[in-house]
């Protein structure tokens, strides 16, 4: 009978011990504020659950959650079958697998606020790349300062541009331990590329897509920097996401009460829709 060598968490304890202590003093103080209000001079006043009660009520916060699931309902659909399309044509051997490697990377090593006021030069309608050349030479009216529509394309396409890269790198993982008798066999027996790709390749990328949806899927859901940077959540309240109305209720109105309690709503979903992600795409294995 094998047995298990667990000496391994040893080493791997004092991380875990380090990241739980830096992550349980802010997760406190944001519990003591949701329950609780203050006027300052550190002085506290019982509060109970009525915070709780006041962001799960308001419009405001539906508005800007429906707005959170649309964007990441989007990013999804569209970086996850970008991402497996392009890992599945890039070379296997040779020369162009580290130059493909290094060009996909590339956009992740950007920091996200320079990603935010990269795109906001480049598509400015009249000074920006972009802007300028959809309006002046292709006679598209497009302004994502005014336009709600421009602005939601805008930070889809910033996002793709920035982050489908993480979802190539590790389709393409996925791939390449793949072993060539699978391949061999597939090509004996006549399969078609649709059929390689249904029955050999997905089933074997199964846990890095797994790894890709649920990273990307708390990215997405979690984004702040490069759209408030880009858009600022405007024009008007089109792109204001749940995180960017987080801030503005913490930061801007110094609400701190309201602020702590949807800020644990947001990560009570954000948990939620983790696990059924992962339940649903791990549910065979485990049976």
């Amino acid at each position: 009978m094998k047995t298990e060598n667990n000496k391994g968490w040893f080493f791997v304890a004092p991380v875990l011990v380090l990241v739980a202590f830096n992550a349980l003093i802010p997760m406190m103080t944001v519990v003591n504020y949701s329950v609780q209000e203050t006027f300052g001079d550190n002085v506290f006043f019982w509060q109970g659950l009525d915070w709780f009660q006041q962001i799960l009520r308001s419009d405001r916060f539906h508005s800007a959650l429906g707005r959170q699931f649309l964007f990441t309902f989007l990013i999804l659909i569209i970086e996850i079958p970008l991402g497996i399309a392009i890992a599945l044509s890039m070379p296997r051997k040779g020369f162009w697998v580290p130059v493909c490697l290094v060009l996909m990377a590339l956009p992740m090593l950007i920091p996200w606020n320079v990603v935010g006021a990269m795109w906001n030069i480049f598509t400015l309608p009249d000074i920006g790349l972009l802007g300028y050349f959809l309006n002046h030479v292709l006679g598209i009216n497009y302004d994502m300062t005014q336009d709600p529509l421009a602005a939601w394309v805008t930070i889809i396409t910033m996002d793709v541009w920035h982050w489908t890269s993480l979802v190539v790198l590790l389709s393409y993982a996925g791939l390449v331990s793949i072993p060539d008798a699978y391949y061999q066999a597939a090509k004996i027996d006549g399969a078609s590329n649709w059929s390689v790709f249904r029955y050999i390749q997905l089933p074997k990328m199964k846990t890095v897509l797994t790894i890709a949806i649920l990273l990307r899927f708390m990215d997405s859901f979690n984004i702040y920097t490069e759209p408030f940077v880009l858009t600022g959540g405007g024009p008007g309240n089109s792109t204001t996401l749940l995180s960017i109305d987080l801030v503005k209720i913490a930061l801007g109105q110094f609400d701190l009460g309201p602020a702590a309690a949807m800020s644990l709503i947001y990560f009570a979903i954000t948990l939620l829709v983790s696990w059924l992600f992962y339940t649903l795409m791990t549910k065979d294995d485990l049976n």
